[in-house]
């Protein structure tokens, strides 16, 4: 595929591309192989986001907290969360995604108010997971994994099929589903270690930041002080919180980024080689054309000739 899958803000949220125009619902079969590098850009969006793993396993990051996703797992992001999923051996994996903007929950502002704006509101609370196995810490986790699994996989029936009215059908699904989960105490912040919430990392602001000026920046020249000082922490911190969060050093993420703007540019705009590495910040071309290569398995030159050879 040739974007790169998300559409960014400079703030790092994701631009949701929903399903009908005014309508604020995403739902899809995905699958990891349609992802560069079999890895999704780090972002956030305001959308509350269920995932459920349908064939392999995928690692998944909310912060500096990484979940292994095995088949049959779910899993709810909460809004706002910075988060991204990969394959650690490139091996794939299919997924349902569903985003659920807040505001379609919001009909009834005395529901809202009680129910799901302190849950998404809440800054410590950062996700929910729900293993399709029993787990240890909480032996019911296969049965509700399983009630999750089902209301998803009806919505995204509902979307193949788009009967009229459908979009109602879903929305009332996930009506459903959360109201099951707040039956059950699950949406509530919760001291009991048993709980399947987990708390975001402290350092997620900082990340955030440090990740939106990089979005912001990438054309010019940037430095590692440049993006400690985005985030306020000292140069040592700012490369702890990278390594945590994105098992990458500050410059690699940089240049991961830069890269796969530039393969849109020469892709989809239809800039030279030269002209895109200077759009994005490579002040050498033969440093851009060997980290190319051994992101994408090509040269620039070869990407841009393949895509033009299929637009003919």
């Amino acid at each position: 595929m040739a974007k790169t899958k998300h559409d960014l803000m400079k703030d790092a949220s994701e631009i949701v591309h929903y399903d009908s125009a005014g309508i604020p619902l995403y739902v899809k079969s995905d699958a990891l192989s349609e992802y560069p590098g079999m890895r999704a850009l780090c972002h956030w969006h305001d959308d509350l986001e269920f995932i459920r793993i349908r064939e392999g396993e995928m690692y998944y990051k909310i912060g500096s907290r990484t979940v292994l996703l095995k088949e049959g797992d779910c899993l709810i992001v909460n809004s706002r969360q910075m988060h991204y999923g990969y394959s650690w051996d490139r091996k794939e994996c299919r997924f349902l995604c569903i985003l659920v903007h807040p505001r379609l929950f919001s009909a009834n502002r005395t529901l809202y108010d009680r129910y799901i704006r302190p849950f998404i509101k809440n800054e410590q609370a950062g996700f929910l997971y729900f293993p399709a196995s029993a787990d240890a810490g909480m032996e019911d986790s296969a049965e509700i994994s399983g009630e999750i699994s089902s209301l998803l996989e009806q919505a995204v029936r509902l979307r193949e099929r788009q009967s009229p009215g459908y979009e109602l059908e879903i929305i009332g699904l996930m009506h459903l589903l959360l109201g099951r989960l707040i039956s059950r105490g699950l949406l509530c912040p919760s001291a009991d270690p048993a709980s399947p919430l987990s708390r975001p990392d402290p350092d997620g602001a900082a990340q955030r930041a440090m990740v939106s000026y990089i979005f912001q920046n990438y054309s010019v020249r940037i430095t590692l002080d440049d993006i400690a000082a985005a985030g306020h922490v000292s140069r040592s911190k700012c490369c702890r919180i990278f390594r945590d969060c994105l098992q990458q050093t500050p410059i690699d993420f940089l240049n991961q980024y830069r890269l796969q703007v530039s393969r849109r540019l020469l892709l989809e705009d239809g800039l030279s080689v030269t002209e895109a590495a200077t759009a994005c910040g490579f002040g050498h071309l033969s440093y851009f054309s060997k980290l190319f290569r051994e992101s994408f398995g090509c040269t620039p030159k070869e990407c841009r000739k393949s895509a033009q050879i299929q637009s003919e």
